[in-house]
């Protein structure tokens, strides 16, 4: 009887130490998955985030678009973060400035999901992707700043250039950062890096496109977080603008240096010496393999903009 009772007491503290704790580090097996992680590479559950992360005033979590585990997890840390803060707010790439009242009027429940869709120029993946994160923000009566500039003006910058901003008038003008920093930096590096094709004089006016939606982006939280002292934002975009401290962090810390910022990237694998907070996931799926398909993708983008009027 005792060796009965022996072997039953062993199988179930077997069975106890081989479930994972919240501590422990979760098998990312499929695309919902996700692990958070330390910029050591150790694990952090949500339930006990660091106070890095918990009293942060600006959490930028960069994100591979429509993946799965990114957007789950983006949701499932704002809801630990509003259970234990509820003077917290969400900041978005995928609204824009001028269509805050839009976005607005649907926290407030006076416009329906359609019609925030359609006036305020949601993204194609915005049903799948980003409206849990919208509804839990209206459940829990959060604030959302569309915090992004325009696309429209940020293509005809992208084709003119930075001089382009001189043709808006007061009205217009106020939808991109009051002050856009061409100058050399890290990020301009690392964006120059990043292209292969264009003339030199093309790829600065890219580069200027780009860095506005940043400083747009960072203007919108710091006049946000200046007007609201008492309130932590967590801010959602592309990985680009956001990871290794740079884009988007690098133009926040410099209006408002003494501001909490923290950084959350996606990564495929953990490693021990990150600069930011790690978010392991699966890696996305190769967009293309053969060449020409990738240059049919990229003639198909660039027609798009072909009939875009910058008068």
């Amino acid at each position: 009887m005792q060796r009965i009772i022996l072997l039953i007491t062993t199988v179930l503290l077997t069975a106890c130490a081989s479930q994972p704790s919240d501590r422990d580090s979760q098998a990312v097996l499929t695309y919902y998955d996700y692990q958070l992680a330390s910029p050591s590479g150790q694990a952090i559950s949500l339930n006990q985030l660091p106070n890095e992360l918990s009293q942060a005033d600006v959490i930028l979590i960069g994100e591979w678009h429509t993946h799965s585990g990114v957007h789950r997890f983006q949701t499932d840390l704002l809801k630990s973060l509003s259970n234990n803060n509820p003077n917290i707010a969400v900041s978005m790439e995928q609204f824009t400035r001028n269509h805050q009242g839009v976005l607005n009027a649907y926290l407030a429940g006076e416009i329906g999901e359609q019609t925030l869709m359609s006036k305020a120029a949601a993204w194609p993946n915005y049903e799948s992707d980003y409206r849990p994160l919208v509804e839990l923000a209206k459940a829990n009566r959060l604030d959302i700043i569309a915090s992004n500039a325009p696309k429209p003006v940020v293509q005809c910058i992208g084709r003119q250039g930075l001089g382009y901003l001189d043709s808006l008038d007061d009205q217009k003008r106020v939808f991109l950062a009051k002050d856009i920093d061409t100058s050399g930096s890290p990020y301009k590096d690392k964006f120059m890096a990043s292209l292969h094709h264009g003339s030199p004089e093309q790829t600065e006016k890219q580069y200027a496109a780009q860095i506005a939606w940043d400083e747009t982006m960072a203007e919108s939280i710091v006049n946000y977080l200046a007007s609201n002292p008492d309130k932590s934002i967590v801010h959602i975009a592309g990985k680009f603008h956001t990871e290794g401290g740079l884009g988007t962090a690098a133009s926040i810390l410099k209006r408002s240096p003494d501001l909490k910022v923290v950084v959350i990237t996606p990564v495929s694998e953990l490693t021990m010496n990150s600069v930011d907070y790690q978010l392991q996931v699966l890696d996305p799926p190769t967009r293309f393999v053969k060449p020409e398909n990738r240059m049919l993708a990229y003639k198909k983008l660039a027609g798009r903009s072909k009939g875009l009027s910058c008068n």
